[in-house]
C-alpha cells in the first residue's frame, strides 16, 4: 500500500457563535460547507459498513491494518460532525431534520443494493471526498485566509484524513472482488448512481440551510454567485477535477494514480497545532449529542425487538 492511515483522536471544539457565518466568503459559502457536514454522520456509517462487510475476507496484513484505521478515522469524523451539526440545530438550521431523512434514505439504499453495491457506492463516494479534500489542501482560498480558524481546522483535518485513506475501500474492493467485466460494470454503475443521488441532495441541503438563515435574506443573488465562482470559477473546486472524476471509469483506475500524498507530510504538525490551541469543549453541545444518539439507539433497539 502507498499510504497506511493512522487514527488520530482530534477534538476541534468549534466556535459555536460563528456557525452561520464562519467563512470569509459569506453566509452562502458557509452554508455550502454546513450542508456537506450534514452528510457525514450517516455517510461515514455507510462507508464503515461497506468496508466492514468484507473485512474478514481481507488477507493482506497491511490492508487489514489500514481497514481498522479507516473505520477509526471515519468514526471520529462522524463524532466531530455530530457536534458541528448540533450547533447548526441550536442556531435554527435544519441539520437534524435533514440528517434523519438521510439516515432513512441510506438505510433503504443499502438494503436495496446489497453488500456488493454498498461497497461499490462507498468507493465511488470516497472518490468524491478525495476530490473535495484535494481542493481544500491545494488552494487556501477554498477555506479562506480570514475565515474562523476552528472551522478551517475542522475541514483541513478532515481533508488530510480523507486523502490519507482515499484508497482503502478501493483496495478492499480489489482484494475481494475478481477483476472481471461484471465487477468493472458494477463499480462504474455505482458511481453513476452515487452522482445522481449525491449532488441533487447537496443542492437541496444547501438551499434548506440558506433559506433557514434570516441573515441571507436579500443576498441570494450575490451569495449564490459567490458559491458558483468557488465551484466553477477561478478556484474551480468542481471544475478543475473533472478529468480526475472521469478517470474513475478507466479499467486501470486507482485512487493513487492522482498522487497528492506530499500533503500528508504536514498532517502531524497540523494536529499538534490544533491541540496546542486547547479550545474549551462545548459541554452543552456534547451533552445534547449524547442525548440524541442515546434516544436514537433506544428507538432502533425497540424497533428490532
Amino acid at each position: 500500500m502507498k499510504v497506511v492511515p493512522v487514527r488520530r483522536d482530534v477534538k476541534l471544539n468549534l466556535n459555536e457563535s460563528r456557525i452561520k457565518d464562519w467563512h470569509e466568503g459569506g453566509a452562502h459559502v458557509t452554508h455550502f460547507f454546513n450542508a456537506l457536514s450534514v452528510f457525514f454522520p450517516a455517510g461515514e456509517r455507510m462507508f464503515m459498513d461497506g468496508v466492514r462487510n468484507y473485512k474478514d475476507q481481507v488477507k493482506n496484513p497491511e490492508l487489514k491494518k489500514a481497514v481498522a484505521a479507516f473505520i477509526g478515522q471515519e468514526a471520529l469524523h462522524s463524532r466531530e460532525h455530530e457536534e458541528y451539526n448540533e450547533m447548526m440545530d441550536r442556531a435554527g438550521l435544519p441539520a437534524t431534520k435533514l440528517d434523519k431523512g438521510l439516515w432513512k434514505l441510506l438505510a433503504v439504499i443499502q438494503k436495496g443494493l446489497g453488500k456488493k453495491l454498498t461497497l461499490a457506492g462507498t468507493i465511488a463516494l470516497e472518490h468524491y471526498t478525495a476530490i473535495l479534500a484535494n481542493a481544500v489542501l491545494s488552494d487556501k482560498r477554498v477555506l479562506g485566509d480570514n475565515s474562523d480558524i476552528s472551522y478551517k481546522q475542522m475541514w483541513t483535518w478532515h481533508a488530510y484524513e480523507e486523502t490519507e485513506h482515499k484508497a482503502v475501500a478501493y483496495d478492499v474492493w480489489n482484494e475481494v472482488m475478481p477483476d472481471n467485466l461484471q465487477n468493472r460494470f458494477v463499480r462504474r454503475l455505482a458511481m453513476v448512481i452515487a452522482t445522481a443521488i449525491f449532488w441533487p441532495l447537496v443542492m437541496y441541503f444547501h438551499l434548506r440551510m440558506v433559506l433557514a438563515d434570516p441573515n441571507t435574506k436579500g443576498k441570494h443573488i450575490t451569495g449564490f454567485m459567490t458559491v458558483n465562482r468557488m465551484l466553477w470559477g477561478d478556484m474551480g473546486v468542481l471544475r478543475k477535477p473533472i478529468g480526475e472524476f472521469f478517470d474513475y471509469f478507466k479499467a486501470d483506475f486507482h485512487p493513487w494514480m492522482h498522487d497528492n500524498s506530499d500533503y500528508l507530510a504536514n498532517i502531524d504538525s497540523f494536529v499538534e497545532e490544533v491541540n496546542k490551541l486547547e479550545r474549551t469543549p462545548n459541554e452543552a453541545v456534547k451533552k445534547a449529542v449524547r442525548a440524541r444518539l442515546s434516544k436514537s439507539a433506544t428507538v432502533a433497539a425497540a424497533s428490532v425487538a
